[in-house]
């Protein structure tokens, strides 16, 4: 069956399609022979009930530079969609926090991939506090004499935005760092909500593994080794992805988190697991199904779609 499908994501023009997870479930609808209606976040509206949409139909084709054809611009009603797939990248801030509420009003009518409503309770960094036998050390706070306390008493611990994404932000602090209390009067300044530290796993040196889950089972995994001169392993900023398979522990992490996942309608999502220890659940913008699948992986694009289809 051909359906419509509404995409609300970044500007299509800036996609950097050979690694873009949004670009390849745009491939793999248009494969089904699924309409597809492109707008950003920004032009998302509610007026007497509707909530709208300004943007475009739109073709895709898997050429670097020519990846997409636009056709003529309108705002339609997006109650008309049968799937609208939330691909906007964070900050999880108040704009986004928005975009769900309002999505809420079409969900679950219009099939909103993921549910809005559990995007909106699952913020990466603090969903994961529901399973803190499978996450390392970790204190959340804007109180600095505890975060102080935190890195003397673990020695070597990582900083991070609560709602940060992509690396950004993300600091390493030793206990005779002499420039903690500097970085923190920084971070205090930049950022309005708590901190998040966890101690510092030598293991990310092996990498940062992206384990991405489809209606909460294990669909295919990446490793994402960071630059000799980085802590930090997101390809933002130069990690490099590399294939790899899951250990007996990964398993065991996805087996307990699966069945909460598709509980909540989180139909893609990735998780990040650093040796025995799982740091944060992806639930708004996952990326990686694009390295997966160039790996020699599943097709987890196809697999997403399977599932969506499944529920209509």
């Amino acid at each position: 069956m051909s359906l419509k499908v509404a995409v609300q994501c970044d500007p299509i023009e800036l996609f950097g399609i050979e690694g873009d997870s949004t670009f390849a479930l745009m491939l793999e609808a248009q494969a089904r022979g699924h309409e597809l209606f492109y707008y950003q976040t920004k032009t998302l509206a509610y007026e007497r009930g509707k909530v709208t949409g300004y943007g475009q139909p739109v073709k895709v084709r898997d050429v670097k530079g020519e990846h997409f054809t636009l056709g003529e611009a309108a705002r339609i009603d997006l109650a008309t969609q049968q799937v609208l797939l939330m691909r906007q990248d964070p900050p999880f801030d108040m704009g986004y926090i928005t975009a769900t509420h309002l999505l809420d009003i079409i969900h679950p009518k219009t099939l909103v991939v993921n549910d809005p409503t559990e995007v909106r309770n699952a913020p990466e960094k603090l969903f994961i506090l529901r399973f803190k036998d499978l996450m390392p050390e970790t204190l959340i706070t804007r109180d600095v004499a505890e975060l102080d306390a935190f890195r003397r008493t673990h020695k070597d611990v990582i900083y991070k935005p609560l709602y940060g994404n992509g690396g950004a932000g993300v600091i390493r602090s030793g206990e005779s760092d002499q420039n903690f209390s500097s970085f923190m009067e920084m971070m205090m300044t930049a950022y309005k909500e708590p901190l998040i530290a966890q101690v510092y796993l030598p293991d990310v040196r092996k990498g940062d593994k992206r384990i991405i889950l489809v209606d909460g089972k294990v669909a295919g995994a990446i490793n994402r080794v960071p630059a000799a001169h980085d802590n930090r392993s997101n390809m933002h900023v130069g990690g490099v992805a590399q294939p790899t398979t899951l250990t007996k522990r990964e398993h065991e992490i996805c087996e307990a988190i699966g069945p909460e996942l598709k509980k909540r309608g989180l139909i893609f999502t990735g998780i990040d697991v650093i040796g025995d220890y799982m740091t944060e659940i992806n639930v708004t913008s996952p990326t990686g199904i694009r390295q997966v699948k160039r790996f020699g992986g599943a097709d987890i694009a196809a697999l997403i779609w399977d599932a969506i289809e499944a529920k209509l």
